[in-house]
């Protein structure tokens, strides 16, 4: 399993000891709590305020920083990553997934060559990245395999069908989600899901407390996610055979509790 986040770093004796060892990022670092504080205020709830930060990010530093890679060969290393993970577990082309957080198809692109023409939902909430998305799938030639892109304000799912998605997918989604978003997509995604169906995210993990650092990066017990699976009724595992090399964000699977059957 992934190695977990043992030190706070939201906590100021983490920020000084960071600075005094790293001395060339307290100029980045004071920019992003101004740029933080600056979106913060020109925006009522998290879903705008990262739609912003999304938005400022793709014009400052390039669409593949705003999805969270470092550099384009990055990117394709981490979207192939994803990619054969899936299709390790099983993912065949027949199958229908939904990816949360599509962002610029970084393993959709993959997905969508992979999967049957028309087997592919994305849904994102920044328009300026489902646009380079569309460039994405437009320079790949996959136009044929008719994806749909969805823009969208929330996680609860209310526009697709029940029962429809064998693989629901979000990487590094969670990791900038506070609770109740985390708790609203928990509290829709069974729906969405077929019988035999799985949910898998990457999320921060911390060991001893959730805690957040500005309103960008969030932190999770695995025992918070877990729990908060188990109010809704779906199982939870983690996955032992996630290994991420850049975030060290672990993976957790959810699954559609079975209902117990009918007394006559």
């Amino acid at each position: 399993m992934q190695i977990m986040e043992n030190q706070n770093r939201s906590s100021l004796s983490y920020k000084l000891a960071f600075a005094a060892r790293h001395p060339d990022q307290i100029p980045p670092y004071i920019r992003r709590v101004c740029v933080d504080t600056w979106l913060r205020s020109k925006t009522d709830d998290h879903v705008s305020y990262y739609r912003k930060i999304m938005k400022y990010k793709a014009a400052t530093h390039g669409i593949e920083v705003a999805v969270g890679s470092r550099s384009y060969s990055q990117w394709l290393e981490f979207g192939q990553m994803q990619f054969d993970y899936l299709v390790k577990h099983g993912l065949k082309p027949a199958d229908q997934i939904l990816e949360i957080g599509c962002g610029n198809l970084r393993a959709g692109r993959l997905l969508i060559d992979y999967l049957d023409a028309g087997n592919y939902y994305g849904i994102d909430i920044s328009a300026e990245v489902l646009t380079e998305a569309l460039n994405v799938l437009s320079d790949a030639g996959l136009q044929d395999k008719m994806p749909r892109l969805t823009l969208t304000d929330d996680l609860t799912l209310s526009f697709l069908p029940a029962g429809y998605f064998n693989v629901v997918h979000a990487n590094s989604v969670f990791t900038h989600c506070p609770a109740e978003i985390i708790d609203q997509c928990l509290t829709n995604v069974g729906r969405v899901m077929a019988p035999d169906g799985f949910f898998d995210f990457t999320f921060y993990a911390s060991d001893d407390q959730d805690y957040q650092v500005h309103r960008e990066d969030f932190y999770y017990r695995p025992e918070t996610l877990l729990a908060m699976a188990e109010r809704h009724g779906l199982n939870a595992q983690m996955l032992d055979d996630w290994h991420d090399p850049w975030d060290h964000q672990p993976k957790m699977r959810l699954t559609r509790r079975a209902s117990p059957p009918r007394t006559p």
